[in-house]
């Protein structure tokens, strides 16, 4: 198995381009209130990690705790993001960063009367495979706080 993984990343590795993407461009998931926009993933990354941005209306809550096995790095790009890890929020202003590592109990929401923004980098890849069912199911739910 070790070997036919480190042949689609050499593999992958080939065929990968340098990307450029402007404002509002990428794999667009709107949830309603939320909305994440991915920008590198799959083949662009060869599987090593992928890059999102999340904007969060005001007074909007998040998917509820969960767990992944990959980590996640969060970067607050605008308003405040308030942040549970492990059972305690806090809060994170535009500037403020955070480690998810993977395995870790994790929540997000938009407590403040402004636009949330953060940008995500989830290593290694393929989180971004599950948002065709993610964002379905919580743009169905009413994520207002």
């Amino acid at each position: 198995m070790a070997k036919e993984q480190e042949a689609r990343l050499e593999q992958a590795e080939e065929i990968r381009r340098p990307v450029i993407l402007h404002s509002e461009h990428g794999r667009v998931y709107d949830m309603g209130r939320m909305k994440a926009v991915f920008k590198a993933d799959g083949e662009e990354t060869a599987g090593r990690y992928s890059i999102s941005e999340w904007w969060l209306d005001p007074q909007t809550r998040g998917p509820g705790p969960h767990v992944h096995s990959d980590d996640h790095i969060f970067y607050v790009i605008e308003g405040t993001l308030s942040l549970m890890i492990d059972g305690r929020w806090s809060d994170l202003a535009a500037g403020g960063y955070a480690l998810i590592p993977g395995g870790t109990q994790h929540d997000f929401a938009n407590r403040a009367e402004v636009r949330s923004g953060f940008i995500s980098l989830n290593t290694p890849g393929g989180f971004e495979e599950k948002m065709a069912g993610i964002a379905p199911a919580l743009a169905a739910e009413d994520l207002r706080l």
